[in-house]
C-alpha cells in the first residue's frame, strides 16, 4: 500500500555529537529473524508547545545528536562480511530528520475517526514507510519526522526492527524525551554486549538482495484503538478466575493473560472459522532474564521469542475464558531458558526470517507490551496526549497492546482485522462490554 506522504519543510542528516568508539555488533538470531520485517514506527502526539515551532526543531536536532552518542547502532548500517555473517558497523552515517507540514490537521483529527478507527493521516506521520530491514545495508537505521500540527505537534520514530525490539525502541524514545527536556544524565544506559547464546554461529543464507517479501500490505483492513480502563480490566480478571472449568485451579492468572483470552476468542468469533480449523495466539516474550546467564534489563537489540498456542477454533469458542487463560499462562511459564535454547537449536538446522502477515487467516498476533514507557516521553511541555504508530507490519489479526494515558493498568489494544471481521468483533457482546469502558 503507497501512502500519501505529508509535504516536507525541510530534511536533513543528524550526526552524533561525538565519534562512536564502539566496534561491528553482531546481529543476534532475533535481530536476523527481523530483516524481512519493515521498520517499528511509533510516534506521540504533544499539545503545541510553549515555544515556535522553529525553536522545537532546533533543539530536537541537536538532542538528537546527543541521543546517537548514547545509541550509536541507530546512526550506522548494516554490512555482510564475506562469510555471510551480518553486522551493524558504527560508523556514524547519520540518520534522518524530517520535518513534516501538517498545518491543516489537528490533534483532535488524529485521535479518532467517526466511526472509531485510526485515522489515515497519522500514516503520513512516519517515514521509511514499506522500507524492509535488510535495507539498513543502504538506508538509515532511523528516521524522526516531526509534523507540525494546527494546534500541535506529532514526533514519529521509524526504527529499523533488525537493530531494535520494542525495549530498546523506547529506551531510545525515552532518552531522546530526557535530553530535549535538559537533564544531563541518562536514566537507560543501553547495554550493547554480544556474548549469549542468541549470538549464533550459524549463517543465515539470503538471495541476493535481501529476503523475500512474504507481506504485500495490500489487503484492505481496519485500524481501531480500544481502550480497556483498570477498572474494565479488574472486572475481567475477576470474571475469568470465577469460573470454574478449568485444568489448574492454582494457576495464578494475570490480568494481561486474561485479557488475551477475550481478544482471542473475540477475533475467532469474528472470523467466523470452521470449528476444525486450528488457530494459533502468538505472543512474543522477552528473553533477556530467561537467559543463563541474564542479559542486562537495556541489553540493545532483539532479545525476543515467541511462544505459539494452538487450539481448534471451536475449542476457542466453546470452552470458557478461564480455561484460554490458562493455556496461555502454562505456556508462558514454562518458557525458560531451556526452551530458548531450544528455539535456537530449531533455528540453526533451518536457519531464516520470520515470514510476516497472517497467512492461514487463522493467527492473532499480540505485539508490543502495555509495560512499555510509552507516556514517560515528555520533552519539555508535558505527557503525551496519545501514543499512535504506522503502518508498517500491520496486518489482518495483529494486536499491539499500549498502555492507557490513564496510567494504574489500563490498556489500549490497537487491532487491525479485515472489514468484515472488524465489524464482528465490534458487535461481539463479550468483548464489547469491557472494551472502551
Amino acid at each position: 500500500m503507497v501512502l500519501q506522504s505529508l509535504a516536507v519543510v525541510s530534511k536533513c542528516t543528524v550526526f552524533p555529537d561525538q565519534e562512536s568508539t564502539l566496534g561491528d555488533l553482531k546481529l543476534s538470531i532475533s535481530d536476523l529473524n527481523m530483516l524481512s520485517f519493515y521498520s517499528i514506527q511509533k510516534g506521540v502526539l504533544f499539545t503545541n508547545p510553549p515555544f515556535p515551532i522553529t525553536q522545537l526543531i532546533s533543539l530536537l536536532k541537536c538532542t538528537l545528536s546527543q541521543t546517537l552518542t548514547h545509541f550509536p547502532p541507530l546512526a550506522g548500517r548494516l554490512i555482510t562480511d564475506a562469510d555471510g555473517y551480518i553486522y551493524i558497523t558504527c560508523n556514524d552515517a547519520g540518520v534522518d530528520f524530517i520535518h513534516a507540514n501538517g498545518s491543516h490537521i489537528h490533534v483532535a483529527d488524529l485521535l479518532g475517526s467517526a466511526d472509531g478507527d485510526v485515522p489515515e493521516a497519522v500514516m503520513g506521520c512516519f517515514a521509511l514507510n514499506e522500507t524492509l530491514n535488510y535495507e539498513g545495508h543502504f538506508r538509515p537505521m532511523l528516521a524522526v519526522q516531526v509534523t507540525e500540527l494546527v494546534d500541535g505537534v506529532f514526533i514519529g520514530c521509524s526504527i529499523n526492527h533488525a537493530v531494535v525490539d520494542g525495549t530498546s525502541f523506547w529506551n531510545f524514545f525515552n532518552t531522546f524525551a530526557e535530553l530535549s527536556r535538559g537533564l544531563k544524565r541518562i536514566s537507560g544506559t543501553p547495554d550493547f554486549s554480544r556474548d549469549s547464546v542468541l549470538i549464533s554461529p550459524v549463517v543465515l543464507k539470503l538471495p541476493d538482495g535481501g529476503p523475500q517479501v512474504t507481506f504485500s500490505g495490500d489487503a484492505p483492513i481496519r485500524e481501531r484503538i480500544f481502550k480497556f480502563s483498570r477498572e474494565s480490566i479488574l472486572k475481567l480478571k475477576n470474571a475469568v478466575c470465577r469460573e470454574t472449568h478449568h485444568t489448574n485451579p492454582t494457576a495464578q492468572i494475570s490480568s494481561f493473560q486474561s485479557l488475551c483470552a477475550l481478544v482471542w476468542r473475540g477475533i475467532i468469533r469474528a472470523k467466523k472459522l470452521p470449528a476444525s480449523k486450528t488457530t494459533t495466539f502468538q505472543m512474543p516474550v522477552n528473553c533477556r532474564h530467561r537467559l543463563e546467564p541474564k542479559l542486562e534489563p537495556l541489553y540493545f537489540g532483539n532479545a525476543v521469542q515467541c511462544i505459539h498456542t494452538r487450539a481448534f477454533a471451536g475449542d476457542v469458542l466453546s470452552k470458557d475464558l478461564r480455561w484460554w487463560a490458562e493455556q496461555l499462562n502454562k505456556n508462558v511459564v514454562a518458557f525458560d531458558y531451556a526452551a530458548v535454547r531450544k528455539n535456537v537449536e530449531d533455528w540453526e538446522r533451518d536457519p531464516q526470517c520470520f515470514p510476516l502477515g497472517n497467512l492461514d487467516g487463522a493467527m492473532v498476533t499480540i505485539s508490543s507490551s502495555p509495560r512499555f514507557p510509552m507516556y514517560e516521553n515528555d520533552f519539555g511541555w508535558g505527557r503525551p496526549v496519545a501514543v499512535l504508530s504506522g503502518r508498517a507490519n500491520k496486518f489482518d489479526g495483529i494486536v499491539s497492546a499500549l498502555p492507557g494515558r490513564e496510567g494504574g493498568g489500563s490498556i489500549d489494544l490497537e487491532v487491525i482485522l479485515a472489514p468484515e471481521s472488524m465489524a464482528g468483533l465490534e458487535s461481539d457482546p463479550e468483548f464489547m462490554q469491557y472494551a472502551n469502558k
